[in-house]
């Protein structure tokens, strides 16, 4: 029985990923060059090294500062990011769980000051009884630690519970930790290559949250 949903934050609540990888592609053209999708989504769901705008600076070596340059992308970045709101599909699944008595929680690799900041901004964050972050854990996504931290916050078990994922990195940490896991990409993690996962959806908007859950512990019976 499903008693509780798990949400990514980041291209799936909010599509901060496809703002952020418009402002990089933005800011590398202004220099001629481009930050290709396969270099990026390797990084997206994830801790990583790479930094796109330190590379950028050693490539082109421009006159500005890395700092300034950095400056530049998230000004752009919030620029793009306050034409948007929630994702669709989101406020529907989110109140009709509130209406179902399902535990709610939110497992993100990203800060939690930058979680719970844009979770106000589009007023949703008073849906989630728990927010995991990369505060919170060692390892995040795609280690399940951030997935079996929200599991045991809400009280449930982890075959009890749908992590829903736009990531390789995400979908990966969900299916570890013992979660169902339905993927949802964006525009930016559309054409990545998923490993394993138990349901794919262009948009929440496509299956109503009831049908979803059905289908969900159809297929857990099925693998029984």
């Amino acid at each position: 029985m499903i008693k509780g949903l798990v949400f990514d934050f980041d291209g799936l609540i909010y599509d901060t990923e496809t703002c952020d990888y418009a402002a990089l592609q933005w800011l590398y053209g202004k220099y001629g060059q481009e930050l290709s999708i396969e270099t990026w989504g390797q990084c997206i769901g994830t801790n990583h090294e790479f930094d796109p705008i330190v590379h950028l600076h050693e490539l082109v070596k421009p006159d500005k500062t890395v700092d300034e340059l950095s400056d530049a992308r998230w000004q752009y970045f919030e620029e793009l990011l306050s034409e948007q709101g929630p994702i669709p599909g989101v406020v529907s699944y989110l109140e009709r769980a509130r209406a179902l008595d399902l535990r709610i929680g939110l497992a993100s690799s990203s800060p939690r000051d930058w979680v719970e900041r844009y979770l106000r901004r589009i007023h949703l964050l008073e849906f989630f009884e728990i927010i995991c972050t990369a505060d919170d854990v060692e390892r995040v996504k795609p280690d399940p630690a951030l997935y079996k931290l929200a599991v045991h916050g809400l009280g449930i078990n982890p075959n009890e519970a749908v992590a829903f994922e736009d990531s390789p990195n995400g979908a990966l940490g969900a299916k570890r930790a013992g979660l169902y896991c339905v993927v949802i990409p964006n525009g930016v993690t559309r054409n990545l290559s998923f490993g394993d996962y138990d349901l794919r959806l262009d948009s929440m908007e496509d299956m109503e949250l009831d049908e979803l859950i059905l289908t969900i512990m159809r297929l857990g019976g099925e693998r029984k």
